[in-house]
């Protein structure tokens, strides 16, 4: 299958997972198709970066400040608060089957395998944290041009 199908497949399925998971969580509509992008150009970014490490730690940082920044630029053009635009874009990024795999193999005596998906859950969560970290960082200073400029185009 040629690379750019696999790439469009994996934003397709993204967006529709994103916007899926907004509707599920009952964001108002004027934020699901920002969310969507957005969500879909996290998990590309994800796909692209976990392809080149075996760590998790990249992928998922990388993805998060993609979605920390796209989102507080949609949130100030749709007028809603970032959050709102966060929580459906994470949901392809939340390691919750790894932590249910990690609780499973401690109800089953397992305890070295699930103290090793334990770490790792904990490893991407703080990931995924220091990734919005850095992009508020990054968009804090830039947010009251930024929202000057959309409220001038938006008039015009």
């Amino acid at each position: 299958m040629p690379i750019v199908v696999t790439w469009l497949i994996h934003f397709v399925v993204a967006f529709a997972s994103t916007v899926g998971f907004g509707v599920i969580t009952n964001v108002p509509r004027r934020t699901l198709l920002p969310a969507g992008f957005t969500g879909a150009l996290a998990w590309l970014v994800y796909v692209l970066v976990s392809s080149q490490t075996a760590s998790p730690i990249a992928p998922n940082l990388l993805a998060a400040i993609v979605i920390g920044l796209l989102a507080n630029l949609f949130a100030i053009v749709v007028r809603a608060p970032v959050n709102l635009l966060y929580i459906p874009c994470l949901v392809s990024l939340v390691p919750g089957a790894l932590i249910y795999m990690s609780m499973k193999d401690f109800t089953l005596g397992r305890d070295n395998a699930a103290q090793q998906g334990l770490v790792k859950t904990l490893t991407i969560a703080i990931a995924l944290a220091v990734g919005f970290v850095i992009a508020e960082a990054i968009f804090n200073p830039l947010r009251p041009t930024l929202t000057r400029w959309v409220r001038r185009h938006a008039k015009e």
